[in-house]
């Protein structure tokens, strides 16, 4: 069993509320915009880290961590890319490469908006978004997943809210190094 801390959306952004959860799970997924590649360090540091880069990741962090993450875990098969929309509305890229492959677990982020959903045209497909995690966004309430995997079935899921993007308590671990 793998208990898993999705984040996305950090934008620069890493907190002890984030790390609080971090510390708790074996792998940390990090599904796009880490923001700078402080953020993939401290990550890397703390657990064995996977990742994609978004839209707004420079060189750095594109250099280590691909568009798209393929993988397996506990017997599942994961895909993880940053935008790659939701059942029903899948960007461009993605819509007809999911058909076809078929992954267990599809992961994205970008939208900053929450969604664990089933895709319903897939059997067997679950779709996670963890929302933004980070302070700069249009979301209220900065936001992850964790969840387990144990012979390939994800369980214990739980959504995190780490408090209001906006609030005077978000204290940058990274300003403070």
């Amino acid at each position: 069993m793998k208990r898993i801390a999705l984040l996305s959306d950090t934008h620069s952004f890493l907190d002890e509320k984030i790390l609080k959860y971090v510390h708790k799970a074996d792998e940390v997924w990090h599904a796009g915009d880490f923001g700078n590649i402080e953020v993939s360090d401290i990550l890397s540091k703390t657990k064995p880290l996977k990742g994609v880069y978004g839209n707004i990741d420079g060189h750095q962090i594109r250099a280590i961590h691909p568009l798209h993450q393929k993988f397996s875990c506990e017997g599942l098969n994961i895909w993880m890319t940053h935008i790659g929309g939701y059942p029903g509305h899948y960007a461009p890229q993605v819509k007809d490469e999911i058909k076809i492959s078929k992954p267990d677990l599809f992961i994205s982020g970008h939208s900053h908006i929450l969604k664990v959903m089933p895709d319903k045209t897939i059997p067997g497909l679950l779709h996670i978004n963890p929302g933004a995690a980070g302070i700069h966004g249009f979301h209220h309430i900065r936001t992850m997943v964790m969840f387990s995997i144990e012979n390939k079935t994800i369980k214990d899921v739980d959504v995190i809210e780490l408090g209001p993007r906006g609030s005077l308590d978000n204290l940058n671990i990274l300003q403070s190094q």
